[in-house]
C-alpha cells in the first residue's frame, strides 16, 4: 500500500494498493514522496525494496498503519493477528503530522 504525501498533490492522502504474490509476479513502484507499508498474507514472505538514495535512520518518518482518516482497505480475510514492530505501533495518524 502506498498513501500519497506530497502537500498539494490532488491525491494528497488517498491511498492505493496491489496484492504481489510469486504467482502473479508484480512489483509494485512507490515514486518518492509516498508512505508505504505492506501486509504478509501467506506463512512465509521475501520482500525487497528498491530506493533512489542510500538509507539513512534520521530521515525515517511514519504514518499508523490503520489511520482512520486514511482508510485503507487491508486485505484482511483469514487474518487472526497483526504483528507490528514497536516502532511501527508508535506512529502518529496523519492529521498529527500535519499540526
Amino acid at each position: 500500500m502506498a498513501v500519497d504525501l506530497r502537500k498539494g498533490s490532488k491525491t494528497f492522502g488517498k491511498w492505493a494498493g496491489v496484492i504481489l504474490s510469486e504467482k502473479n509476479k508484480k512489483q509494485f513502484y512507490i515514486p518518492e514522496g509516498f508512505a508505504h507499508g505492506f501486509l504478509v498474507l501467506s506463512d512465509e514472505a521475501e520482500f525487497c525494496y528498491k530506493c533512489t538514495d542510500f538509507y539513512h535512520p534520521d530521515d525515517e518518518g511514519g504514518i499508523i498503519w490503520n489511520d482512520p482518516d486514511i482508510g485503507i482497505e487491508w486485505p484482511m480475510e483469514g487474518i487472526d493477528e497483526i504483528i507490528l514492530s514497536e516502532k511501527d505501533k508508535m506512529w502518529p495518524r496523519l492529521k498529527d503530522i500535519l499540526l
